[in-house]
C-alpha cells in the first residue's frame, strides 16, 4: 500500500484524510480560556498547560510562583475543515482583554500574559495580520500587548486541571 502526503497550508493530507492542526493560546486563567474553545464546532481536542518558559515540565505551582517564565495556555487540536485558524483567533480575541499586560481580571502575573504561540508561518501571519486589523478598526481603547510567540514544547497540567469548569458544571470562572 503506497502512502503519500501533501501539505497544503496549514491543512496536511494522508492518505486522502485530513489531519488534525494545533493551536496554542495564552490569555489569563486557562480554565475559563479552555470552557470557552471546548464546545466550539471543529475544536476536537482541548488540554490545559504551560509555554513559553525555561524550566523544564513545571508543576502549577511552580508556575504560580510567576518564576518559571511560563503562561498558562489551552492548548487545542481542531479540524481546518470545520474551523478556520482565523476563527479560532476571533473567538481568542473575544474571551479575553488583550490590552491587559500579565493580568487578567484578579489574576496577576507573567503567567496569565496574552499571548499565541504559533506552530506555522501560516499561524504567525494571521496572529500578527489580526493584531493589526484590531489595532486599525480601534476595537479597543487601548494597545493590544498580545505577543505572537514560536510555540515550544508544551507541559499538561496535572490532571485535576483538565476541563475543571466542566467537571464542575460552570461555564466559566466568573471573571
Amino acid at each position: 500500500m503506497k502512502r503519500f502526503i501533501i501539505l497544503i497550508g496549514l491543512i496536511t493530507i494522508i492518505n486522502g484524510e485530513t489531519m488534525k492542526e494545533r493551536a496554542t493560546f495564552g490569555g489569563g486563567c486557562f480554565w475559563g480560556v479552555e470552557e470557552s474553545f471546548r464546545t466550539i464546532r471543529g475544536v476536537l481536542e482541548t488540554q490545559v498547560g504551560f509555554m513559553g518558559g525555561k524550566t523544564a515540565d513545571p508543576s502549577y505551582k511552580e508556575v504560580c510562583t510567576d518564576k518559571t517564565g511560563h503562561a498558562e495556555v489551552i492548548h487545542l487540536i481542531f479540524d481546518p475543515e470545520r474551523i478556520s485558524y482565523q476563527e479560532l483567533l476571533k473567538t481568542f480575541f473575544n474571551i479575553h482583554n488583550p490590552t491587559q499586560l500579565n493580568r487578567q481580571g484578579p489574576d496577576v502575573g507573567t503567567q496569565y500574559r496574552s499571548v499565541i504561540f504559533y506552530h506555522s508561518e501560516d499561524q504567525k501571519f494571521l496572529a500578527e495580520s489580526t493584531i493589526k486589523a484590531l489595532e486599525k478598526e480601534g476595537k479597543y481603547s487601548r494597545k493590544i500587548v498580545t505577543t505572537v510567540e514560536p510555540a515550544s514544547t508544551f507541559y499538561p497540567a496535572e490532571a485535576y486541571h483538565q476541563k475543571y469548569l466542566f467537571k464542575r458544571g460552570l461555564g466559566s470562572c466568573g471573571i
